[in-house]
């Protein structure tokens, strides 16, 4: 009884305290501002109308048809948007996206129709089954291209695989889309000789020879199936630097918007930059 009593005066002491603090911060605001000794009334909110229009709300547009169209991931995955560098991780995940966009399958889809209406690689026959070989190989042949072209060569020489448009005149574009190429960017922003670009494509022709027919499997066959890649790849790299350009004359450059220039463009061998 006599320890209570003595600690009486302590919780008492304590009350007071808590409520003085308690009475000071009833002065105070949330921020610890002071609020006014006669505040004013508090207003009613403006009535909205009932009868107007609801407020617009802006449309992502990437769920829209053609904003899927254009992103990275539906139809040219390797068209940089970040000035970079990737990580070798990002770069295996560019080269499965790109073996498996939409021009990759429209394009091995197109080879193999060809293919069989002029009855080219006989060993695989025709018909569905024909087909389906055709397009099976072709899709096979431009994912090990992408593995050695994307992933596995950029990785170990530290290069960016993607394409960087170059913007400006028609001469410029032109002669930047044909020498990318031939020439790639480094992870640190320079340009040099396009290893991964040549060596990637010619390795999968190479690899190709493990499941092509026999008539296929020769030095000659080879290197004229790794001509034809190479050639296709300067063309796609030229609808690749004006794709942004597509949308924009379509009047879709809010769905699409226009890709920034390269600030490095590729430089031909022996020539000071611009």
């Amino acid at each position: 009884m006599a320890a209570m009593i003595r600690r009486t005066p302590l919780l008492f002491a304590a009350i007071l305290i808590l409520l003085a603090g308690r009475g000071a911060t009833a002065q105070k605001g949330p921020w610890g501002t002071e609020l006014p000794d006669n505040p004013a009334p508090k207003q009613d909110p403006p009535k909205q109308d009932t009868n107007a229009p609801p407020p617009k709300q802006d449309k992502n547009p990437w769920q829209t048809p053609m904003g899927l169209i254009a992103t990275k991931s539906y139809f040219y995955p390797d068209l940089a948007r970040t000035p970079g560098p990737l990580s070798s991780l990002q770069k295996f995940e560019l080269f499965l996206t790109t073996s498996l966009s939409p021009p990759q399958i429209l394009v091995s889809a197109a080879g193999a129709g060809i293919s069989e209406a002029r009855g080219t690689l006989p060993g695989y026959g025709q018909g569905g089954e024909g087909f389906g070989k055709r397009f099976g190989s072709s899709m096979a042949s431009d994912a090990s291209s992408h593995f050695f072209g994307t992933f596995l060569l950029p990785s170990i020489l530290r290069e960016d695989p993607r394409y960087f448009v170059a913007g400006g005149s028609m001469k410029r574009r032109v002669g930047h889309a044909l020498l990318r190429t031939v020439m790639i960017r480094t992870d640190t922003g320079g340009y040099k000789f396009n290893i991964p670009g040549t060596l990637g494509p010619l390795a999968a022709e190479g690899l190709a020879n493990s499941y092509l027919p026999d008539s296929e499997r020769t030095v000659g066959k080879t290197f004229q199936r790794f001509g034809i890649r190479f050639g296709f790849g300067a063309a796609n790299n030229l609808l690749k630097e004006y794709w942004p350009s597509i949308f924009k004359s379509l009047g879709l450059n809010k769905v699409a918007p226009g890709l920034k220039p390269d600030p490095t463009p590729v430089q031909p061998p022996g020539q000071p930059p611009n």
